[in-house]
C-alpha cells in the first residue's frame, strides 16, 4: 500500500516509525468513520453548491465514500496506523479508488475543524442515546415506584432510622435525580450542535465557501463564528463528560442503596439471581456485583472529567496535538455510561422487595419521634418546648428498653399535657406517611401523583427529543 503522508512535501526524511506508532490515533478514532464520511459528504456537496467540484466530481466523491463505509461496516476495510486517523484512512482510500478527483475533497478545510465536525457529530448521536436510556430507566422506576406506592420503610439520614417514608417516595427521588441529569443532556447538546466546519486549520479559508449549506447538511443548529476557537474548543467534549460524571454519581448513589438493601443486615430487596454473583470459596453468598460494579464504574467517568479539563489547561490558541488524547476518555465515557444504564434498568426490572422487613425496619429507632412534636405543635405548643418534651420522651423509651409506639397514653401524658388520646394514630408509621400529604410529600396519594406529573414529563421529553433529533423547530423547547 503506498502510505505517502499527505503533508510530507515539507519533509526530507520518513517518519521514524516510533514516532508514527506513539502518534497514531487510528487505533481509537476509526470509531468515527461513519461521522467523518458524512462530514465529508456535506462538504463535497457544499463544494458543488458553490461550483469548485463539478457535480460529476461530487457525485464521484459521495459515490466512493459511500463504498467506503460499506467496506467498514462490513469489516473489509484495511486500517493503516501509518495513515494516523480516521480522516487520511479514508481519504487514502478514496483517492485509490476514483484517483485524482479524490485530492479536491480537503479543498477548505484542514482536519482541524473536520475533527471538531466529527467529534460534534459522534457526540450529538451520544446525547440522543443517552437520554433514550435514561428515559428508559426513567420508565422502569415509575412502574416499580407506583407497585409499591404504599410500601413502607425507613427513611434516613447519617445512614441512621430517621422518619418513616414509602418506598415509592424514594423510588421517585431517583426519577428526580435523573430527570436531572436529562436536562443537563439537553442543554449540552445545544451547545454541541454548532458546526465549525469551514474554520480550516485556524484562521478560515480563501476559498469561497457556504457554511450554512453544509450546516443544513449535517443538522447543525447554528455556525461557530471565530475560527480559532471553533478548531480548538473541547468544552462541549468536557461538557459531556462532567454530565456523565454526575449520572455516573446518581447511578452509583442508587447502586449503593441496593448494596445495602440487599445485604442480610437490611434484607430489603432481592435483586434477583441473574444479576448477581457468587463466591469460589463461599457457597452461601449472593454477591451484587453488578451494583458494585456500576459503583465502581463512577470513578472511570470521573476520571475521564479531570483528565479532559487537565488536557485543555493553559493550551494556547488554537488547534495543538494534545488534543488527539479528549478521545479515548470520551469514548470510554459514553460506553460505561451507556452500558451501566442498560444493566441498571435490566436489573431494577426484576427487584423484589420484602414489604414485611421494610415495614418492621421502618417502626424502629423512634421514627415518629418527629410526628411527636408535630403533634403537640397542632395543640398550639411552641416547636421547641415540643422536641424537648419528645426527647425526653425517647430517652425514657430507651431507658426502658421499649419503643416509642409502646407508650401508652398515660406514659406521653407525663411529658407534657397536652397530649390526648388522639396522638396514638399520629404515632404509627401509617399515621406518619399519611400526614405527610403535600406536594413533595411521602403520602401515598402525594407519590401517585408526583409519579403521573412524571409520566406525563417522560412523554413530553420524549416528543422533545424525538423533534431534536430530526431537527425539527418543536425540539427547541426546554426537556424537563
Amino acid at each position: 500500500m503506498d502510505e505517502k503522508k499527505p503533508w510530507g512535501g515539507r519533509f526530507r526524511r520518513s517518519t521514524d516509525q516510533r514516532v508514527e506508532s506513539f502518534t497514531q490515533s487510528v487505533d481509537f478514532d476509526q470509531r468515527l468513520y461513519a461521522h467523518d464520511i458524512r462530514g465529508s459528504i456535506a462538504h463535497a456537496r457544499m463544494l458543488a453548491h458553490v461550483g469548485v467540484l463539478s457535480d460529476a466530481e461530487a457525485d464521484a466523491i459521495v459515490a466512493g465514500l459511500s463504498q467506503i463505509r460499506g467496506d467498514i461496516e462490513e469489516e473489509v476495510f484495511e486500517w493503516s496506523s501509518a495513515l494516523e486517523d480516521v480522516h487520511m484512512n479514508i481519504e487514502h482510500q478514496l483517492i485509490k479508488r476514483i484517483g485524482d478527483v479524490g485530492k479536491k475533497l480537503h479543498t477548505a478545510r484542514s482536519r482541524n475543524d473536520q475533527i471538531a465536525t466529527d467529534l460534534r457529530l459522534y457526540l450529538r448521536d451520544a446525547v440522543d442515546d443517552t437520554v433514550k436510556a435514561i428515559q428508559s430507566l426513567q420508565d422502569v422506576l415509575l412502574g416499580l415506584a407506583e407497585r409499591e406506592l404504599s410500601t413502607l420503610m425507613p427513611g434516613f439520614t447519617h445512614l441512621q432510622a430517621a422518619q418513616p417514608v414509602t418506598l415509592g417516595h424514594h423510588i421517585m427521588a431517583w426519577v428526580e435525580m435523573l430527570e436531572r441529569d436529562l436536562q443537563r443532556l439537553t442543554e449540552t447538546r445545544r451547545r454541541i450542535n454548532i458546526m465549525p466546519l469551514g474554520c480550516a486549520a485556524l484562521a478560515g479559508t480563501g476559498i469561497p465557501i457556504d457554511r450554512e449549506f453544509t450546516a443544513r447538511e449535517l443538522g447543525f443548529d447554528s455556525l461557530s463564528t471565530n475560527s480559532l476557537d471553533a478548531v480548538s474548543d473541547r468544552d462541549f467534549a468536557s461538557e459531556f463528560i462532567a454530565v456523565g460524571a454526575l449520572l455516573m454519581i446518581h447511578l452509583s448513589r442508587v447502586a449503593e442503596e441496593l448494596i445495602l438493601w440487599s445485604s442480610e443486615q437490611f434484607g430489603f430487596v432481592d435483586l434477583g439471581d441473574a444479576f448477581c454473583t457468587g463466591s469460589s470459596i463461599m457457597p452461601q453468598k449472593k454477591n451484587p456485583d453488578v451494583a458494585e460494579l456500576t459503583r465502581g464504574k463512577t470513578g472511570r467517568v470521573v476520571g475521564h472529567l479531570m483528565a479532559t479539563l487537565m488536557l485543555m489547561k493553559a493550551q494556547p490558541l488554537a488547534y495543538n496535538r494534545d488534543n488527539q488524547e479528549d478521545k479515548q476518555p470520551l469514548f470510554d465515557t459514553v460506553d460505561t455510561v451507556l452500558a451501566c444504564l442498560e444493566i441498571m434498568e435490566a436489573m431494577l426490572a426484576q427487584v423484589r422487595f420484602d414489604r414485611r422487613r421494610m415495614r418492621a425496619a421502618a417502626q424502629q429507632g423512634h421514627s415518629t419521634a418527629t410526628d411527636l412534636a408535630e403533634y403537640l405543635v397542632t395543640k398550639g405548643v411552641p416547636f421547641r418546648d415540643a422536641h424537648e418534651a419528645v426527647g425526653a420522651a425517647v430517652r425514657y423509651a430507651v431507658d426502658h428498653d421499649m419503643a416509642l409506639t409502646d407508650m401508652s397514653l398515660e406514659d406521653l401524658q407525663r411529658f407534657h399535657p397536652a397530649v390526648a388520646e388522639d396522638v396514638l394514630a399520629r404515632l404509627t408509621v401509617e399515621g406518619s406517611v399519611k400526614a405527610r400529604a403535600h406536594i413533595g410529600g411521602t403520602a401515598p396519594q402525594q407519590v401517585m401523583q408526583a409519579i403521573q406529573s412524571a409520566r406525563e414529563r417522560l412523554e413530553r421529553n420524549r416528543q422533545l427529543t424525538h423533534y431534536v433529533a430530526q431537527g425539527d423547530p418543536r425540539g427547541t423547547t426546554q426537556v424537563g
